[in-house]
């Protein structure tokens, strides 16, 4: 692992995305979070089937109070935005924000709307696939629908667990609840809804790993690796490469990160390097090392 002087740190200045890349990211973020809110205002809900994570829980508490269910999408999240800024950066925190927001205004507006179909199955189906295309769409451009996962990736420091097995012995929590709640009809329509959603994310976002790993080849390595280390808190190590063609001796940097970090790497890359040759992949276990010490800024 390659380290570097504090006044590293300084020199290393983030730069602004286009007005055209941020046009694009701000209505893919809102069109998902649109599209989440259709899928649970127009077939969920009212056919009280669940999303898991913390919107199942708001879900829950919206039918035992009968206050709306935005209201504690977005109370609920406010800590989970607090600590994806604090962990992961202000890019996600503010994506999130922005997809909260939309998503609970969407289940507002949406609320007295006559539902899609009545149809319990149609309801699942439907209603699952339309909330993972939205949910896709926010990961996919560097935001998060659901405080879930920060909150698995924190625990995940402290408990033996990884954070895919935290999310999912949550979200059996969640639908054992909706069992009491519901009935345990809902209870295994929602976890039907859960992973029809599952496989929609997977598409959208091509890969559903916590971890991935990432190689770039640049010229600008040194940049490159200093500006993973400073905005990412990531550790890089630099490999020696040889071009086959050209023969020509090359630094190949390799680091590990997150799902949710994926599109801030590829900003700090195209940032500094746009020709640079980039490549990330699914990893389904890391261990060792220093992976999850990170100080992030």
């Amino acid at each position: 692992m390659n380290g570097f002087e504090p006044h590293t740190l300084e020199s290393i200045r983030h730069k602004g995305l286009p007005k055209t890349k941020l046009a694009k990211r701000i209505f893919f973020i809102v069109l998902g979070a649109i599209l989440m809110g259709v899928g649970l205002e127009e077939f969920l809900v009212p056919n009280r089937v669940l999303d898991g994570g913390i919107v199942g829980i708001s879900i829950i508490l919206a039918h035992l109070t009968g206050w709306r269910l935005g209201l504690f999408i977005f109370l609920l999240n406010i800590p989970f935005i607090f600590i994806g800024y604090k962990q992961i950066g202000k890019t996600f925190a503010l994506s999130t924000l922005l997809g909260i927001a939309v998503l609970s205004v969407t289940t507002f507006l949406l609320h007295e709307v006559p539902v899609f179909t009545d149809d319990l199955l149609l309801a699942t189906v439907f209603g699952g696939m339309t909330l993972g295309v939205g949910v896709g769409m926010v990961i996919r451009y560097g935001g998060s629908l659901d405080g879930t996962e920060v909150m698995a990736i924190l625990a995940n420091k402290q408990l033996p667990f990884s954070v895919g097995e935290i999310i999912m012995f949550f979200n059996l929590f969640i639908f054992g609840t909706a069992g009491f709640v519901f009935g345990w009809d809902r209870a295994m329509y929602s976890m039907i809804a859960y992973f029809i959603a599952f496989k929609a994310i997977d598409i959208v976002i091509q890969g559903l790993d916590e971890s991935k790993s990432a190689w770039i080849i640049s010229d600008n390595h040194q940049e490159i690796g200093n500006a993973i280390i400073a905005r990412l808190g990531r550790g890089v190590t630099y490999l020696d490469g040889e071009g086959a063609y050209t023969g020509d001796n090359k630094k190949v940097i390799f680091c590990v990160i997150t799902r949710l970090e994926e599109a801030k790497l590829k900003m700090i890359v195209e940032d500094l390097d746009p020709s640079a040759f980039l490549a990330v992949a699914n990893i389904s276990e890391v261990r060792g090392g220093r992976f999850k010490k990170r100080d992030i800024h």
